[in-house]
């Protein structure tokens, strides 16, 4: 298992090429559709792939959360993912793949783990609406191998968000607004979960957003703008005052979507938050690399909250009266 998963740190390089490399796994037969599916996460965050070593229960835990284990002297919560997403297997959980979100270390019960696959997230698709209603958003992207099999990636911050409650609604509360009616950001996530915490935030501080849902759809709404600020002779920096942009989505990524705002004379001067689970040194960099201005790391409304009020501050005058 180490083999497989030796020289992640390496991996990195592929950042700012829209590529990325995915761990297929499997989570068993589906008693109730006779079915295997596969199952992909993003290498980037995994650590370790090993066998399911001895749990400890925990009291008062989500039914899907089977306890703890100490990995190297560190406790870290155990979810079955089968369990979470509702399936009925009856084959055992041998095996755990160990990932990092946040600085927080889980680990997620499979059945077993296939290959590591290189991809373009311009094959990584949106899934059908109703997919995403079934399965209550837990699919963030879809892409077919040249088996004719289909990969679903799984949104790992929405079961983070529903077993580990890193969430506290008492911080919105927090949330001083700006008293400025005039601003307003383009924010792109595929995660269901973070654009919630992202939309929560923007109400509470009175900023107006613009949604989508991956990196390629907030491009063309960046683009719309343009236009039509060119054809009403405004600057764009009037219409958007910011970009918040997750890293992994399918079709195009944060970093592609940074390095093509930062690369059009037209976005000159509206900076690009970076808003991610992947929260290593590593990719704080890669961020900067494509001209990302600022990285905040999810499930930090208070943190993402200062920082958009100072850039939009800082970038924004008063209007005058």
């Amino acid at each position: 298992m180490s083999e497989l998963l030796k020289n992640i740190d390496a991996r990195t390089r592929l950042a700012g090429t829209n590529k990325l490399e995915i761990l297929l796994f499997s989570l068993g037969n589906d008693l109730r559709t006779g079915r295997t599916e596969t199952f992909g996460i993003n290498v980037f965050k995994v650590r370790e792939v090993m066998r399911t070593p001895q749990i400890t229960a925990a009291p008062d835990m989500p039914s899907a959360v089977k306890g703890m284990v100490s990995l190297r002297g560190v406790l870290v919560p155990v979810v079955d993912l089968s369990e979470f997403i509702g399936m009925q297997v009856e084959t055992p959980r041998e095996i755990m793949i160990v990932t990092e979100y946040n600085g927080h270390t889980q680990g997620f019960l499979v059945e077993s783990v296939d290959t590591i696959l290189r991809l373009d997230w311009a094959k990584m698709r949106v899934p059908p609406e109703m997919l995403t209603a079934n399965m209550g958003g837990l699919v963030t992207a879809v892409t077919e191998l040249a088996d004719g099999r289909l990969v679903m990636l799984l949104d790992v911050e929405r079961i983070l968000s529903e077993t580990a409650k890193y969430e506290d609604d008492m911080v919105y509360s927090q949330i001083r607004p700006l008293e400025r009616q005039d601003l307003s950001i383009v924010y792109a996530d595929d995660s269901s979960v973070a654009r919630g915490q992202i939309e929560r935030t923007l109400n509470a501080l009175g900023i107006r957003g613009v949604m989508a849902m991956n990196g390629l759809q907030a491009w063309q709404e960046l683009l719309k703008i343009a236009n039509y600020a060119d054809a009403t002779g405004r600057p764009v920096k009037e219409l958007v005052q910011l970009v918040l942009t997750d890293v992994e989505m399918p079709e195009m990524d944060g970093y592609i979507l940074t390095k093509n705002i930062k690369s059009d004379s037209r976005f000159a001067g509206i900076p690009v938050v970076m808003h991610s689970s992947l929260s290593s040194t590593s990719n704080q960099q890669l961020g900067r690399s494509v001209g990302v201005d600022e990285y905040v790391s999810k499930f930090e409304a208070q943190r993402l909250a200062e920082t958009l009020s100072r850039l939009l501050l800082q970038g924004s005058a008063a209007p005058a009266n």
